[in-house]
């Protein structure tokens, strides 16, 4: 059978008939620990990037499937500090251009008048989920990752008031919602993933979380940066 072309260059999410749930899992890391539950306190959090260790990021681009020029973009990393800390994930409305409808870390493009990563980071978190500054204390950065869709992302890590309030922009945030920091940074919920359209293998992490009955699909760029996040702290 010919290949198709254009099935190399054509994002995951956009495949005909493509189900990131239905892709066969090649490993569970297992053999990894988790990191310790002290490591994840607010305080253990700042001084681990007030002091970071030597590391490297295990994840640091995908396969380029976009023409676009490159744009330069933040994601925030929410940690709420609750008595067991939690991260704040969005789902994204299912009509948007790129990633619709995919578990993602409130953020976007920057704009002109940002002054910094941070800046960008916050302004989308406000105008996607209403999040505001005063509730959020920016901790440090992770190195960027970059999508294939053509945007250099910057992670940027906060500590979140657990009093705060969410008002979503229903254009771009289908849901809100929360999960446990412990979980994500406990590699034996860390599963691989690979498959192959149009002769190239594409590979990729998933975290997926019961939330109740619900299941929250954590995958993509999204679960590749808190993988990342894992290899820091646990450096």
């Amino acid at each position: 059978m010919p290949i198709d072309p254009t099935l190399a260059t054509t994002p995951l999410s956009q495949l005909p008939n493509f189900d990131p749930r239905t892709v066969p899992v090649i490993g569970i890391d297992t053999h990894l620990p988790a990191v310790d539950a002290r490591a994840l306190a607010p305080e253990a959090l700042r001084e681990r990037f007030r002091a970071p260790p030597a590391w490297e990021p295990e994840v640091w681009t995908e396969r380029k499937f976009s023409q676009r020029e490159p744009a330069l973009a933040s994601v925030l990393v929410p940690i709420v500090m609750r008595e067991k800390p939690t991260v704040l994930l969005t789902e994204r409305t299912t009509h948007l251009s790129t990633h619709s409808g995919q578990v993602a870390f409130p953020g976007g493009k920057r704009d002109d008048t940002d002054t910094d990563e941070t800046h960008t980071a916050l302004r989308e978190a406000h105008e996607e989920i209403g999040l505001e500054p005063a509730f959020i204390e920016v901790i440090g950065q992770m190195p960027i990752y970059t999508t294939g869709s053509q945007f250099i992302i910057t992670p940027v890590v906060a500590l979140v008031d657990p009093a705060h309030h969410l008002k979503l922009n229903a254009f771009e945030v289908a849901d809100a919602f929360e999960v446990p920091l412990e979980f994500l940074m406990n590699p034996a919920h860390h599963r691989r993933h690979a498959v192959e359209f149009g002769g190239i293998r594409r590979e990729w992490f998933s975290m997926p979380y019961m939330d109740g009955s619900a299941e929250r699909f954590v995958w993509g760029a999204t679960a590749a940066m808190l993988r990342n996040f894992y290899r820091f702290l646990s450096a």
